[in-house]
């Protein structure tokens, strides 16, 4: 398998959410409340939802090296996210919405 081919297989198991469930979650309250918005008004995370949803609605032969970077930093940060899983109920958790953002429902 290609470099970018073993990217797009990362980055396919850990979103998990299709683009129109991303764009849809995007759109809460709940999404626009967790991350970090150090840069101003839309934190890291939504706006990598945003370019996660980019990227689901392209085809394969489209994707661009700033693309594959972009599903690379994703899949890292899904595995990062969640080995920090609390513990209980995590479905109205900030942990929850920020992997969210980032296209992995973890209750799926």
């Amino acid at each position: 398998m290609t470099d970018d081919g073993q990217i797009a297989a990362d980055f396919g198991q850990a979103v998990n959410m299709t683009a129109a469930e991303l764009e849809r979650w995007l759109g809460t309250q709940e999404s626009s409340s967790v991350g970090d918005k150090s840069g101003g008004g839309e934190s890291t995370g939504h706006a990598s939802g945003r370019r996660i949803v980019e990227i689901l609605r392209k085809k394969k032969g489209a994707l661009t090296e700033d693309d594959y970077a972009h599903m690379r930093k994703v899949t890292g940060y899904v595995r990062r996210h969640l080995a920090q899983r609390p513990s209980g109920d995590v479905r109205e958790t900030a942990w929850r919405y920020s992997l969210m953002n980032w296209g992995h429902d973890p209750l799926k």
